[in-house]
């Protein structure tokens, strides 16, 4: 069994802002320690793949970035959208890539900015997932909700007759459910029924292209285009499908129309999909006070406050619950429970043509 990593790069990590922006985003900064997060995301993975079955998909400047970050990886594995999409057209590309050179191996596609403390648990189940994934089954992962969070899409799971593989347990997917609100997000946790939606899969690559065909049959025929696209090393035609596919996620290109033959496993290996500024109040140091200090900063008074201030002394006064954050020619200051609609103020700085702040 042969197992190709496809590391999705392509993310703008917009709720980051102002520090991820267009040219340097999320994925390629240190912010859980001193490498880049796609850096962190190879090294786990070097303990059971080699970097030549290690792939990236991203855009053609951040690729550049990519290749001087992971100077291991071959060159012909850094994938180049010609724009981004979404998940599903660029699982598309790398997965056809993938099955030019092998249509049994099994694709693991992987965000690019995502913190596992496990690493070693990870790994385990990612060699039980991809032993499934060779049966024929779609795999992914859910993260075990430890609160009624409204930020993550949930999976729907049953508890009946797990599939048992390696020590592992993998359950059938009954449903993917969209972000809820908070009152039907309680009841997801309650029920014990539902776990986070983790944005990581599994497939065959030959599996992956008769599931377009039965379940998605207007992405199959950009699929079939891909294969042609690549076969006979037509750039321009890759350009032409990524123009018309649609911009959708694999979760509902794919996933959440397949139905029979999708597997969950549970991810509790620590994982964080380090989404918003608020995320890093469990990774980063605390105070007693539960403050989190990054640069120059001084706290009175203050509880539960994160501030991210490396070029400037910063003070915090009787407050709570707040995050600032100084890159130098941008401040941010938003309640800790508000930290989602960052990516909102990011919107509204494309509508106002601030370019310069992107």
């Amino acid at each position: 069994m042969q197992i190709q990593a496809v590391i999705m790069a392509g993310g703008v990590g917009s709720r980051f802002w102002p520090l991820s922006r267009q040219k340097i985003p999320k994925q390629f900064l240190p912010i859980i320690s001193e490498k880049t997060m796609i850096e962190e995301t190879v090294l786990r993975l070097l303990p059971l793949l080699s970097p030549h079955n290690i792939y990236t998909v991203a855009n053609l400047e951040h690729t550049q970035t990519i290749r001087k970050l992971l100077p291991k990886l071959p060159a012909e594995n850094l994938l180049v959208e010609p724009q981004g999409k979404n998940t599903a057209p660029s699982l598309i590309l790398a997965t056809a890539k993938i099955y030019l050179q092998n249509p049994e191996a099994v694709v693991a596609a992987l965000p690019a900015d995502h913190l596992l403390k496990d690493s070693s648990l990870f790994l385990k189940k990612l060699e039980a997932a991809a032993s499934l994934a060779s049966q024929k089954f779609l795999i992914t992962f859910g993260i075990p909700p430890t609160y009624p969070a409204t930020g993550y899409g949930y999976i729907h799971f049953s508890k009946a007759n797990p599939h048992q593989i390696q020590g592992e347990s993998f359950y059938t997917v009954k449903e993917f459910k969209e972000k809820p609100g908070y009152e039907q997000a309680k009841q997801f946790l309650e029920s014990g029924n539902y776990y986070w939606n983790s944005g990581m899969f599994l497939w065959q690559a030959r599996v992956f292209a008769q599931k377009l065909e039965n379940h998605a049959p207007s992405i199959f025929s950009y699929w079939k285009r891909m294969l042609d696209a690549l076969k006979n090393e037509k750039d321009r035609e890759i350009k032409s499908i990524f123009e018309e596919i649609p911009a959708l996620s694999i979760d509902y290109a794919l996933m959440e129309k397949a139905r029979e033959g999708v597997l969950v496993c549970p991810g509790n290996f620590g994982w964080s999909d380090v989404g918003a500024w608020s995320s890093l109040m469990d990774i980063w140091p605390k105070d007693k006070n539960g403050n989190v200090i990054k640069g120059d900063g001084i706290v009175y008074n203050a509880r539960n406050c994160l501030s991210y201030s490396p070029h400037k002394l910063t003070a915090l006064i009787g407050v709570e619950d707040i995050i600032v954050v100084d890159t130098g020619d941008a401040l941010l200051v938003c309640h800790r429970d508000q930290d989602q609609k960052v990516k909102d103020i990011v919107d509204s700085i494309k509508k106002k043509g601030k370019k310069e702040y992107l």
